[in-house]
């Protein structure tokens, strides 16, 4: 059985191909991001193609895997907003992806980005460089007796509740699904507007669907408190940039840290330094000192890469062996 990677990195080598002497897939790996620009390349006989945030399944794109004879379209993440469902479900192209991988990886990073731009450690690394020992400008604030909105009590939204209740901040949750292990924790579950009105720090953690599209504009930005430090390490799509850089530029943002941008696609993963980038939007909100802007890393841990090839192959083998006893319900998606 045959297996084409997109958008694949020297990472996926290595942890795919480890995982996969359990499983003996056919591995081939293309670094381009599977579109309709290269879909027609796609070999007949290829069983699987793997892929990740950033690759475009159209209903066009999805019509040509079938033709070529695809039968799983199989996400190493979890989000799977850039995926057509319903094209998936008529053409018969089973959709999988991986549900939960290691979610204190991604709650860990949105916590050091929320410290990092608190306390300025990335300031203070670079002025101690230059042997400049000056603490001005580097105040920040406790995190201790904060309160913390969290949009979003998933796997990775609960690992982070769960590290803010040890800061000891008062947290607060919104979530169409209570978690009442959380709420037993200390967890007090509100409405989305009534979370961002009383919050300190925001943290997003769900998914992108068209009902959240933009969840973070220039209402529930107003909403908010004035200062407030907003972090989202889910899904670009969730902020409206540009009226994030006009509330950043008014202070009713106080800082902002993202691994995720609505415009990606065209940036992450990529070596720009030696280009010149076309985007106004990502060159403000890195001009902004109070931003700080990871690209997509979050999940980038050991633990984690090991657990989306390991879950991956997995869910592959059962789909391709329709052993529907094994298969779990989360990770299966048409």
């Amino acid at each position: 059985m045959k297996i084409v990677f997109f958008s694949a990195k020297p990472y996926d080598h290595e942890f795919f191909e480890s995982c996969n002497k359990r499983y003996d897939f056919e591995l081939e790996f293309w670094e381009t991001h599977l579109g309709p620009h290269i879909v027609d390349a796609i070999k007949v006989g290829t069983d699987v193609v793997c892929v990740f945030v950033n690759d475009k399944l159209t209903a066009e794109v999805i019509a040509i895997l079938a033709q070529k004879g695809v039968k799983i379209i199989a996400l190493r993440c979890a989000g799977f907003n850039n995926v057509d469902l319903n094209a998936a479900k008529q053409y018969g192209i089973r959709v999988c992806r991986v549900p939960a991988y290691s979610p204190q990886a991604v709650a860990e990073h949105a916590v050091a980005m929320l410290l990092t731009l608190n306390r300025k450690t990335h300031k203070a690394y670079n002025r101690v460089r230059e042997q400049n020992f000056s603490l001005s400008g580097l105040m920040g604030f406790n995190l201790f007796g904060k309160t913390v909105g969290v949009i979003g009590t998933g796997k990775i939204g609960a690992a982070f509740c769960k590290i803010m209740l040890g800061f000891g901040c008062s947290v607060l949750a919104s979530d169409p699904v209570v978690n009442k292990s959380l709420q037993s924790a200390g967890v007090k579950y509100l409405p989305f507007h009534e979370v961002i009105k009383e919050a300190d720090i925001i943290s997003l953690h769900c998914p992108l669907t068209p009902e959240n599209h933009y969840l973070i504009g220039s209402n529930s930005l107003l909403t908010m408190k004035k200062g407030v430090t907003l972090i989202n390490t889910s899904r670009g799509g969730l902020i409206n940039t540009r009226e994030v850089i006009e509330a950043l530029k008014t202070g009713q943002l106080a800082a902002l840290g993202i691994d995720v941008y609505e415009q990606e696609e065209q940036l992450f993963f990529k070596d720009l330094s030696g280009s010149i980038i076309g985007d106004d939007d990502i060159q403000r909100l890195i001009s902004f000192p109070n931003v700080l802007l990871t690209g997509h890393q979050a999940f980038f841990t050991q633990e984690a890469l090991t657990e989306i090839a390991e879950s991956t192959l997995k869910t592959v083998k059962i789909l391709l062996e329709d052993n529907a006893e094994e298969i779990v319900s989360d990770a299966i998606l048409v």
